[in-house]
């Protein structure tokens, strides 16, 4: 008799919630079909209306096709709308996604990021951020996520509209752009160092026997031809400035002094060799590496460093220098200061004509090669600042470790 009743009781259980659930499907079809005009639901402060004016079915068709997600939050970040492209985009079904969290689907540190964003002071001009979104199979999709205030329609906080852009095409655009920009700098650096072995070896060894036959006319011009002797020995001057010219450029082609004493004494060398040839005062303050850097890395800090002084030589008009090299953490960072004419980083006068602009698009792409990052700052007639900082590798910041631990105390 009891097992009747229990199964009786089981039977009216499953019934009950069947009908429950068929009434939800329903309900949830009926919402994103157009054909509801507000839903009541019942929370902690009592049951809420919430209209869903806007909400037509050609409006539902249109967000439906959209090839972004679609989605409607409140500020603690409950999910009242999701189109399907969202469903698709995390690997999860519409109908888990609706009325659960958004924090479900981002990290802690991205839902830090988009916490202020959601809250009325944060204004209704709306904003844009980029995460990482959490997909259903484990995996993580880099995303940019725009956010706007939306009409309260009933509602005690206005919601929010979220769309959601998958950026894994342009990420792997740019990974393929890096590499062809990386693939471009190695060649420019080959073609560099055949051309600085051209010029040192046959250019400069020409010009040495051009001096010397100069020489040579000047002791055998009779002693009367003295302004015969004054043009020769002018043009053996001429000859002489020539060689070390050449000698400079084919230096700053394939820095020697880097590829063999380190990159402190390269950037010294570059900078003494730019403060005697314009008169423009170099400070630099450079702290001893214990060991040497990647050879990438420290080719990126002389070449950037190359480029800035050639910047303040062009168009800086300044007299004074300073650069800085540190070792924050487990970072290096070269930082160059000058107290020249300035300029609007984001509004270049040279990229406004159409004459090149290409020299801090190429300090970045050295900087961002080797996993660093370049920062300028400038205000036109207060002087440019260029900070780089690049993160040193695993493997050397372990050797550096152990060095520490070698080291005497005291």
């Amino acid at each position: 008799m009891e097992r009747l009743k229990l199964q009786r009781f089981s039977r009216s259980a499953f019934h009950g919630l069947t009908t429950r659930l068929a009434v939800a499907e329903e309900t949830v079809r009926a919402i994103r079909s157009g054909e509801v005009d507000s839903v009541m639901v019942a929370g902690k402060e009592g049951s809420q209306v919430f209209t869903l004016d806007g909400a037509e079915h050609a409006y539902r068709v249109l967000i439906e096709s959209m090839n972004e997600g679609a989605l409607t939050i409140t500020a603690d970040k409950t999910i009242l709308y999701a189109n399907q492209c969202f469903a698709r985009m995390v690997k999860c079904p519409l109908e888990q996604v609706i009325g659960g969290s958004v924090r479900r689907f981002l990290s802690a540190d991205d839902q830090a990021i988009l916490r202020p964003l959601l809250k009325p002071a944060a204004g209704r001009s709306g904003a844009k951020i980029q995460a990482l979104l959490k997909v259903g199979d484990g995996s993580q999709m880099p995303v940019q996520i725009s956010i706007r205030p939306l009409a309260k329609n009933g509602f005690n906080h206005a919601p929010f509209g979220l769309v959601v852009t998958d950026l894994t095409a342009a990420r792997h655009s740019e990974e393929l752009l890096r590499s062809l920009t990386h693939l471009v700098v190695q060649a420019q650096e080959a073609e560099r160092g055949h051309l600085a072995l051209e010029l040192h070896d046959t250019i400069t060894q020409m010009l040495c026997g051009v001096l010397v036959r100069s020489q040579t006319l000047v002791d055998k011009l009779p002693a009367r031809n003295q302004l015969g002797k004054q043009e020769a020995r002018k043009l053996r001057e001429i000859i002489r400035r020539t060689i070390e010219e050449v000698e400079r450029i084919s230096r700053n082609l394939r820095p020697s002094v880097l590829n063999h004493l380190g990159l402190v004494a390269g950037l010294h060398d570059t900078s003494t060799e730019f403060a005697n040839r314009t008169g423009v005062s170099v400070k630099m303050v450079c702290v001893q590496l214990a060991v040497r850097l990647p050879a990438e890395t420290e080719l990126a800090l002389y070449r950037i460093l190359q480029e800035t002084l050639k910047n303040v030589e062009k168009h800086a008009r300044a007299h004074h220098v300073t650069v800085h090299l540190t070792k924050p953490g487990d970072f290096v960072q070269l930082t160059i200061n000058d107290d020249g004419m300035g300029f609007d980083p984001d509004h270049h006068p040279v990229r406004r004509k159409g004459k090149g602009g290409f020299g801090l698009l190429g300090m970045r792409e050295r900087a961002a090669y080797v996993g660093g990052v370049l920062k300028i700052k400038s205000i036109r007639r207060s002087g440019t600042e260029i900070e780089i900082r690049i993160p040193l590798p695993p493997n050397l910041t372990m050797a550096k470790s152990k060095i520490r631990k070698l080291l005497p105390k005291g």
